[in-house]
């Protein structure tokens, strides 16, 4: 390690937030240790922090989707639903979800203890979700998708701000990618698991075999809910599984990562978080890209009937969801491992919008088996996009952390809008065709794309506003300083000047 970066490091270290008074916090800090030592932490984090992350996701989808699954096995017959009724409970659930998402966040970068907070959420919706199995009336079913959504809340964007007070700008896409692969994997084996309860449980204690998918899936999500409180860590400066120096080095390493310590300042309140949030408008683009995103995506809530199209039995339906979802979870980390390899954000996500809009215009053309069920394939890709949007959030709006969470709060709420207006879109009129729900989201992710390039062009502008800024510190004194200390060193001019230059924008 450089004299210059030593002294960075030294500097950063000075603005993490203690946790004890030891030297040996600083142990891993050195440069002998320091790269043994953050492989070490991010090893730690990735073996602990991100399967919990996945399954919890995969238990989240699998819940608050088990209502299309359980369609198919009689649930609107059962509970006397017609079809306005059964687009109700499908959308109602974001009515909810949306908003809380907001408070949920800013909540989260208050308390000390994320972990507790995520766990006990976890804990509620799988209450919620084994308790619509007893329900036996619109009103009750109504009710139970109404709270479901306000625990389910503090969990996907939650998480999303938990990875970002761990890994730096240039890990955090894969990791990202990883955790959302609970939601692709869900779709598929959500599926399967759905057809063997489905298949098998008629009339097992008298009850339906749909009611026994939500006693059985609330039941698992509420165990898992527990074993997550001691599970994923808290914060880099207080998580009880790290020892001191692996909290002072996670702190120390994010600090470095943007510039500047990642510890919100000590007058700035949890309203301040979301004032700063929304008067950036880079918060308010991403609102209306992701809404406008997740409307073009909104046929998840919808695909198993869109497999049925194809006209197969309800066992063969759910089979054949399977292999999509499989062939986006694989596309979603390629493509987040792509991501933090070239340090960019807007072509690994709009791409697979375009590849999306490929497969509606297969779809409107045919409905012919093989080219529908291609179709479907192309469609599922497109959350190998969604899967970095929030990272594009989290890398775009940095600092303060507070700001950083309720932006990612209002961002993924927001988006969220278009799912619900998307339970409408895929109205059971429009089937088995669909050509009026597809012409909508085509549409949608056309002007997602628009808004994408508008972000892009924002933040490129700012980067060269930061290189002319530079640019100007390193003129005069200012590079007289850079050449003696590239001297001293034994490296050339252009050599420090990359050392020197400061965060940019992932683009």
């Amino acid at each position: 390690m450089s004299i210059e970066e030593e002294k960075k490091s030294d500097s950063f270290a000075e603005h993490a937030v203690a946790v004890s008074n030891d030297d040996d916090d600083f142990r891993l800090l050195t440069a002998d240790a320091r790269k043994a030592g953050e492989r070490a932490l991010v090893r730690k984090l990735d073996r602990r922090l991100m399967p919990t992350a996945v399954f919890i996701y995969l238990l989240n989808y699998i819940d608050r989707v088990a209502v299309t699954a359980a369609r198919l096995q009689g649930l609107e017959h059962d509970l006397g639903l017609t079809p306005v009724q059964y687009e109700s409970i499908l959308a109602i659930l974001y009515v909810t979800y949306c908003p809380a998402q907001i408070p949920s966040n800013m909540i989260l970068s208050y308390i000390s203890r994320p972990s507790i907070y995520i766990g006990a959420c976890v804990v509620a919706w799988g209450l919620t979700s084994a308790l619509t199995g007893v329900t036996t009336s619109f009103s009750g079913i109504m009710a139970c998708r109404v709270f479901i959504g306000l625990p389910e809340a503090a969990f996907y964007p939650g998480v999303m701000y938990l990875l970002s007070r761990w890994y730096t700008r240039k890990e955090l896409a894969v990791r990202a990618a990883w955790f959302y692969c609970g939601l692709l994997i869900s779709n598929a084996f959500g599926s399967l698991i759905a057809a063997g309860i489905l298949a098998k449980m008629q009339g097992v204690l008298g009850q339906a075999a749909w009611r026994w998918l939500f006693y059985i899936e609330g039941a698992i999500t509420m165990f898992f809910g527990f074993l997550t409180m001691w599970l994923l860590p808290d914060f880099p400066h207080n998580t009880r599984w790290l020892n001191a120096a692996e909290r002072r080095l996670g702190q120390v390493r994010l600090a470095e990562d943007a510039g500047e310590a990642d510890k919100d300042s000590d007058d700035l309140t949890i309203y301040d978080g979301l004032v700063l949030a929304l008067k950036d408008p880079k918060t308010i683009i991403f609102m209306f890209m992701s809404c406008s995103q997740l409307l073009g995506l909104s046929y998840i809530n919808f695909f198993p009937t869109l497999t049925q199209t194809l006209g197969f039995n309800t066992t063969i339906t759910f089979l054949m969801a399977a292999p999509p979802w499989i062939f986006a979870s694989a596309c979603c980390v390629f493509n987040a491992w792509h991501a933090d390899r070239r340090g960019e954000r807007f072509f690994h996500i709009a791409s697979w919008w375009w590849v999306v809009i490929l497969g509606y215009i297969i779809s409107l053309s045919t409905m012919a088996t093989g080219g529908r069920y291609f179709s479907l394939f192309l469609m599922t890709t497109g959350y190998c996009g969604f899967a970095l949007t929030l990272t594009w959030v989290s890398n775009a709006i940095p600092r303060p952390p507070a700001k950083r969470s309720v932006a990612m709060g209002l961002v993924n709420g927001f988006g969220n809008l278009g799912n619900m207006m998307g339970s409408y879109v895929w109205s059971p009129s429009y089937g088995p065709q669909y050509h009026q729900s597809m012409i909508v989201a085509l549409c949608s992710l056309v002007l997602s794309t628009a808004l994408g390039i508008l972000m892009r062009w924002i933040l490129i502008r700012e980067n060269k506003h930061m290189d002319m800024e530079e640019k100007k510190l390193m003129e005069g004194p200012g590079r007289d300083r850079i050449e003696e200390a590239a001297r001293l060193e034994g490296i050339t001019f252009e050599e420090a000047v990359k050392r020197r230059k400061g965060f940019r924008y992932l683009i």
